[in-house]
């Protein structure tokens, strides 16, 4: 790079030098036509030098000069802005590109927490954005520290969280040039990210991050990345020691070169550590005009068969999910709950329809799609009638329309945020009342699905637990407290349809996107913010090999989780299309596992509800009775066998690291 400035630099030499020569010019021999071809050569010449005058910061260090003996570093000012804008977790992975936003953090009571894997560092961010209604943030290494959080970042932008991805990068001057780990890093988050930027001076780095939350929290949610090079986040001595300044340069070119990196370390500190404001730019929220309102008031006042579909927009601020629900019950309009929405109306609301939902649609004579999407869920909007009005609200305008143009088309289209929006739609229909008959038919349709189910529950199975029944058994056992992060395919769609989150914001799954591996980093955000809960994995066995090195996290950081795996030995989701159809199950089919745990309990294939019981108590009892202890519970229903085991890391002895079982006695045989 200082060759191309210094390249730059002696190209205007030379214009500089061929003006000159033109000015001395005897004016007699001049032409008028010469005499303005020579302005506007000095014209383009001063712009020029004015332009490289500004890149290399020439003109902002006349008024702003940088302060050499002064031992704060960039990461401070990280800090800083983070906590102004309210950030309680940083989560990360170490790398030393990054290390002192970490330290920094950590001073200013920020809690760091190291995970495994960088992906999982963004998944708990984006848990604790979507719990905590603030910027969830992770910070990790350069290069494959930060291509490690791609899929994490997809995830969260189809799942609308605002995540803040901090990341690593070479130094400024190594930009381009084969440093460490250098690798042109934004333009892998620019389809992915809100808002993308690469801090180049330390002055540049409250601005860009301010800016940088503000995007995320705006319009429709989602995932900035700010990209922080090595040399504007360490101390000026460092920096100055890492250039390689020569005391007597040699040559013409060598004292350049020493003036082009004295300078450039120069700009780089200039202003630094003048004050700055840190607090948070206003967030934009789009709402509906009062006149949509109305318009909706009037054709829900009308309907005889209305019902709202509800979508993960729903718990997005600024509207608080408890005002939302209570906006919902005094509507009494039967709904449907999808994504992080679920849990809304608590575990036994009269106007949660968890069945039946193409039938119920078909026949509804008006919908509203409050931040719910017409795609693959909603088979791209063919389930809805087109005799139904349909009311569309959401914050992202290509989101509302998705597929209208095919298969539907709503009577009112509405960009804004659509908790606000029924908020209102429940203010200007206080006198309304939806025909009861209409809510009582679908929860009778409700219940005899219901009922049907748990008929299936019932049925004998020669070799294998019958995971619905173990199913309805959880559900009874699991507390009023208690928060369900769902990671899997085929055992976790069962839980979905079973197991009933006990209130709004007591549900995490992935999103659209359907990642598997979410588990871990979900669990560890939802823990944090929710350290009174229970926090309940459901895994898959497949999906739990994703992140199982987190329990480590959890046993470090005390943040004891309970998970529960179906374990069927088979990637079963695949299987159960890929055999009919193609005739293989090849590379569908795993390995039982369990064997080296200590089992605690044997179960016979009639799972009881004492059995599950017990097993729940003995989890609680050690995820949360001991402290920095995690409880992994795998149900193999083909080894017919309940496993479960509670691991604590001991300390570092004579190089190697001890594993401690604990509470494996007191559990009698699990009987009938």
């Amino acid at each position: 790079m200082c060759t191309v400035h210094l390249q730059e630099l002696l190209t205007g030499v030379c214009v500089g030098d061929s003006a000159t020569e033109v000015a001395s010019m005897d004016p007699a021999s001049v032409s008028p036509s010469s005499s303005c071809s020579s302005a506007w050569l000095l014209v383009l010449l001063g712009t020029a030098l004015l332009g490289a005058a500004h890149r290399l910061g020439l003109i902002y260090q006349l008024w702003h000069k940088a302060e050499p003996k002064s031992t704060r570093h960039g990461g401070e000012l990280v800090a800083e802005v983070l906590k102004a804008h309210g950030v309680r977790y940083l989560f990360t992975l170490v790398g030393g590109h990054i290390s002192p936003i970490l330290v920094a953090s950590e001073k200013l009571g920020i809690r760091v927490v190291d995970t495994r894997h960088e992906a999982t560092a963004v998944f708990a961010a984006d848990a604790v954005a979507r719990l905590s209604g603030t910027v969830g943030v992770a910070a990790v290494t350069a290069g494959p520290g930060v291509t490690n959080t791609v899929t994490a970042v997809k995830n969260a932008q189809m799942a609308e969280s605002p995540v803040l991805l901090i990341g690593g990068a070479a130094a400024t001057l190594q930009k381009g040039r084969g440093a460490l780990q250098d690798i042109d890093q934004l333009c892998l988050f620019k389809p992915l990210c809100k808002f993308c930027a690469s801090v180049r001076t330390v002055r540049d780095i409250v601005p860009t991050l301010r800016r940088a939350i503000a995007a995320a929290q705006s319009g429709t949610p989602g995932p900035v990345f700010v990209e922080f090079p090595i040399d504007v986040l360490y101390p000026y001595y460092l920096v100055e020691k890492e250039l390689g300044f020569k005391e007597t340069p040699r040559g013409l070119l060598g004292g350049v070169i020493n003036w082009y990196l004295g300078n450039h370390l120069r700009n780089l500190y200039a202003g630094a550590w003048e004050t700055r404001d840190f607090s948070p730019l206003p967030v934009q929220v789009p709402q509906a005009t009062a006149e949509q309102v109305q318009q909706c008031v009037e054709l829900v006042s009308r309907a005889k068969k209305p019902v709202i579909l509800l979508g993960s927009q729903v718990t997005l601020p600024p509207t608080p999910v408890e005002k939302l629900r209570e906006a919902l019950e005094a509507l009494g309009i039967p709904c449907f709950l999808g994504g992080m929405a679920r849990g809304m109306l608590g575990r036994d609301s009269p106007l949660h329809i968890r069945q039946n939902r193409r039938e119920v649609l078909k026949e509804a004579d008006l919908v509203i799609l409050a931040g719910t999407v017409c795609d693959f869920r909603l088979s791209y909007g063919r389930v809805l009638s087109r005799r139904s009005t349909v009311i569309a609200i959401n914050r992202d305008r290509a989101q509302m329309l998705r597929n209208s143009d095919i298969f539907w088309k709503p009577r009112m289209a509405i960009q804004g945020d659509a908790g606000s929006f029924l908020l209102s739609l429940s203010q200007g229909l206080k006198s309304y009342s939806p025909p009861q008959d209409w809510g009582t038919s679908l929860k009778d349709g409700d219940q005899r699905k219901e009922k049907a189910n748990r008929e299936k529950s019932e049925e004998p199975t020669e070799q294998h637990l019958n995971p619905l029944k173990l199913l309805h058994h959880v559900d009874n056992l699991l507390p009023e407290n208690c928060l369900l992060v769902s990671d899997g395919g085929d055992f976790v769609g069962s839980a979905a349809y079973i197991v009933r989150p006990r209130g709004p914001l007591h549900w995490l799954d992935p999103g659209a996107f359907g990642t598997l591996g979410v588990g871990g980093g979900f669990a560890l955000g939802a823990k944090l913010c929710r350290p009174d809960s229970e926090v309940w994995i459901l895994y898959g066995d497949g999906s739990l090999g994703y992140s199982i090195m987190e329990f480590d996290t959890f046993v470090r950081h005390k943040t004891p989780i309970i998970a529960l795996v179906g374990n069927d030995a088979c990637w079963s989701q695949i299987s159960r299309e890929q055999v009919p159809l193609l005739g293989s199950n090849v590379a569908c089919g795993l390995a039982y596992v369990g064997e080296s745990w200590s089992p605690l309990a044997g179960c016979p294939g009639n799972i009881t509800p004492r059995c599950c019981a017990v097993m729940a108590a003995a989890c609680s009892a050690w995820a949360l009775g001991t402290s920095g202890s995690c409880c992994l519970c795998s149900l193999s229903p083909g080894g017919q066998t309940l496993c479960a085991a509670s691991c604590r890391l001991l300390p570092l002895r004579d190089g190697k690291r001890e594993v401690s079982k604990i509470g494996a006695s007191p559990i009698t045989p699990l009987g009938s």
